[in-house]
């Protein structure tokens, strides 16, 4: 039998314009973005003035963009222009425009702190849904690569070596164009540009220095309540029974203590003593443990370890997502003052003294017995033991094991399908409000998951607008038709409906 093959004419025009929906897959979650962010009040964001008085692009498309395009990986804002012209749900979503990089860029760097906002609207509609029920909530971090290299990293005392070379550098130099300069001679060597060079890093390694010295200050103030209680301690006691004296707090930089001069917040830090160290931030997530796996709070941290995070992080849980009863971290968390503080306002904490898995053994262990490091331990401290009887027994067992089935899952996809494992951006402010644009696109594409995945016959009572109209599965289409009338297509309003389409390409046709 000929085989027949179907004819690929490129060449034969479009007798008619194209409509872009018709191109994008009924369930895909640019509908559900697009709907989302339209129902959002976004006065607070900033848009690009120009001098120009040309139309500029409505904040609720460049949000839209943001997030679907995070959702879906492409994190640069380079990227996020080449995706307007080659994906076709984001050519939808921008109604066929194309803002450049740099658009995008300033949209995203200006506008964290309305990102945060909209992070909790997202977490008040799932509320509305009927999806979000926070009660037990699993926090944790992990570590994420900075825009800097481990290798620009320096201690106080290299960088004091390093200006001294330096200074003597620009002198040598100076003098070699003073001698140029004298009889005439060209600069072959370009030696201003050199001078110029070597003064600019100068002054970062001065700067490294002086970051170094505030950071040795502050924590020799903290360390200072310790130290003096230490001391008094010491004092109360009488004859060789005071001990050894009680040093003070040192107000100098170590000599293990370094400085980045690409990053100066970022730290050195590994994931486990099996892992290298790199130049990261350690970002913290709080996440419901009771079904729906959604982002509750996303902070920031420059600490390598847990130890001082759990009290900022619970915290960090809004309010309007619900009461937080319960909390679920592993043993990096362990701090006697924040676990009791938490639970004297009524909110359990489950934080095993032992490895994760020791405490929720497998009945088939892969190790063999001598291999195990299973060293008994003798706690003093009350608030650990009243945790290790907490923790014996099986309701507690049962409720702790939700943890690595809830925060853990949602770290493994902002990582590895959403393929966010570096920031873009430098500095603790800019990378927290990257770190929430990220959660921001991950809550996003999970509360659409949970909708999509719900029966279509269940009941609907109390859930928004947005969602409301019965839909058949995979009906996205059809339900959002029936919606476009409500977007007139404007810069104020933007929406890339059928019915708006052509005068939103006359709005953005300049």
């Amino acid at each position: 039998m000929a085989e027949r093959l179907l004819r690929a004419d490129r060449m034969t025009p479009m007798l008619l314009p194209e409509e872009l929906r018709d191109w994008v897959a009924e369930d895909d979650l640019v509908y559900f973005v697009i709907e989302t962010v339209e129902r959002m009040d976004l006065r607070e964001f900033r848009i690009n003035v120009r001098g120009t008085e040309d139309v500029q692009y409505p904040s609720s498309m460049m949000l839209s963009l943001l997030i679907y395009c995070y959702a879906n990986g492409i994190f640069s804002s380079r990227r996020n222009e080449a995706a307007t012209w080659r994906d076709v749900a984001v050519r939808y979503l921008c109604a066929n425009t194309h803002p450049d990089h740099d658009t995008i860029c300033r949209f995203r760097r200006e506008n964290f702190a309305a990102v945060a906002d909209c992070f909790l609207k997202v977490l008040e509609l799932a509320r509305e849904m009927k999806l979000l029920k926070v009660g037990v909530v699993s926090v944790d971090g992990t570590k994420i690569r900075a825009n800097a290299s481990k290798h620009r990293n320096v201690t106080y005392e290299r960088a004091g070596e390093l200006v001294e070379l330096l200074r003597a550098d620009v002198t040598d130099l100076l003098k070699k164009a003073e001698e140029a300069d004298r009889r005439g001679e060209a600069d072959p060597g370009k030696l201003p540009e050199e001078i110029g060079r070597r003064q600019r890093l100068q002054e970062k390694l001065e700067e490294a220095q002086r970051r170094l010295e505030e950071r040795a200050k502050e924590r020799a103030e903290r360390e200072r309540a310790d130290y003096e209680r230490k001391v008094e301690e010491r004092e109360a006691r009488k004859g060789s029974a005071k001990g050894r004296h009680i040093q003070p707090p040192e107000e100098k930089p170590g000599a293990e203590e370094h400085s980045n001069l690409t990053d100066s917040e970022s730290r050195l830090m590994r994931k486990s003593r099996n892992e290298a160290f790199e130049q990261s931030y350690n970002a913290q997530a709080a996440v419901d443990a009771d079904g729906s796996a959604l982002v509750l709070s996303a902070r920031v941290s420059v600490c390598a370890n847990d130890t001082g995070e759990l009290e900022a992080d619970v915290r960090a849980i809004p309010t309007e997502a619900g009461r937080v009863r319960a909390v679920l971290v592993d043993t990096g968390y362990a701090n006697g003052e924040q676990v009791e503080a938490l639970q004297a306002e009524g909110i359990e904490v489950y934080c095993p003294m032992r490895a994760e898995a020791l405490e929720c053994r497998r009945r088939y262990e892969f190790r063999p017995t001598d291999r195990r490091r299973e060293k008994p331990v003798a706690y003093t401290a009350p608030w650990r033991r009243k945790m290790i009887e907490k923790l014996a027994s099986p309701e507690s067992r049962r409720l702790y094991a939700r943890r690595k089935q809830t925060v853990e899952p949602v770290f493994g996809i902002i990582k590895s399908v959403m393929g966010f494992r570096a920031f873009r951006l430098r500095g603790q402010a800019k990378v927290q409000g990257e770190w929430s644009l990220a959660c921001l696109a991950y809550n996003s594409k999970r509360l659409w998951s949970l909708w999509e995945d719900a029966e279509p016959g269940q009941a609907k009572e109390g859930l928004p607008d947005l969602l409301a109209s019965p839909r058949s599965p995979r009906s996205s289409t059809r339900w959002l038709q029936s919606r476009a009338p409500r977007f007139p297509a404007s810069a104020e309003n933007f929406s890339p409906s059928r019915e708006g389409r052509s005068s939103s390409i006359a709005v953005f046709s300049h």
